[in-house]
């Protein structure tokens, strides 16, 4: 029996699982292998095992003994607003599971965050660093490849097969972006010049307030209750906290947004009255 090369899909939009694995199945998609040191290749079949809507029904399937598990997973970047929640369900795969036969199980990323070109050099620099980041941040936890999720003309299947083709192949990672041109670029500044680059976002009043109190250990619900010149909700707290992580690049996390505010100088330790509970 003809052996395949097995593949799972999580993301949050049902019409791009509908269409990856329609694609694939349908069209029966095939992919060059390296079968052997001496660089014979052979042609497999991918094959969509099953599509899951999020991280949870995802486990539960890997964890059940009686279903079969597969060689790549197709992991969104985004899901319902977190910007790098795939980057944490790769982390958990990587540390947790394998594939039937005991191997790691290969893991692509897909993401339309940075699908829009830019049109002019304006943020240009800005742009470059961000996708830097993610990028080495999705490797660093895991991840095998970077897919773009639409392509030149609209969504294209033949990214997924050319980076499972390069994966098996023998390629250690795999990158597809229309601004990924600048990829070496984008990497050079993200580790040669982190530690040099300025924090040149702009940070209201009302946000400093917010970094402190949470800081102090205040829950939105605390923020709002405190902030009331400002008249806002629970609701809004949580908006303007997401907004602060885009402006600090970071994951959304309280820690990582109130070290970051203490590493550019955005509040004071000294000022930060902490709850007592």
């Amino acid at each position: 029996m003809e052996e395949k090369i097995k593949v799972m899909i999580v993301d949050d939009e049902p019409i791009i699982r509908k269409a990856i694995k329609y694609e694939l199945n349908e069209r029966h998609g095939m992919v060059d292998c390296r079968m052997n040191d001496d660089g014979d290749v052979q042609q497999k079949e991918v094959v969509v095992l099953d599509t899951f809507l999020s991280g949870p029904q995802l486990f539960a399937a890997l964890n059940d003994t009686q279903r079969e598990k597969p060689d790549y997973l197709l992991v969104d970047m985004e899901f319902q607003g977190e910007p790098t929640g795939g980057i944490f369900i790769t982390e958990r795969i990587r540390r947790q599971y394998k594939n039937s036969r005991g191997e790691d199980i290969k893991i692509i990323i897909l993401s339309g965050r940075f699908d829009n070109p830019l049109h002019s050099e304006i943020n240009r620099e800005k742009r470059l660093k961000e996708i830097g980041g993610v990028v080495f941040e999705a490797l660093h936890r895991g991840a095998n490849a970077f897919v773009s999720k639409n392509a030149t003309g609209g969504f294209s299947i033949e990214n997924i097969l050319r980076a499972i083709s390069c994966l098996e192949r023998g390629e250690e990672y795999y990158f597809n972006y229309p601004v990924m041109l600048t990829l070496k670029e984008a990497a050079e500044m993200y580790i040669e010049k982190e530690s040099f680059v300025p924090f040149e976002e702009e940070i209201s009043e009302e946000e400093r307030e917010i970094l402190l109190l949470e800081a102090a250990g205040c829950t939105a619900q605390e923020i709002s209750m405190k902030l009331t010149k400002w008249a806002e909700t629970d609701k809004s707290i949580q908006e303007k906290q997401k907004e602060l992580s885009r402006k600090f690049n970071i994951v959304n996390k309280s820690g990582a947004r109130i070290a970051k505010a203490l590493q550019h100088h955005i509040i004071d330790a000294n000022n930060i009255h902490y709850l007592k509970r």
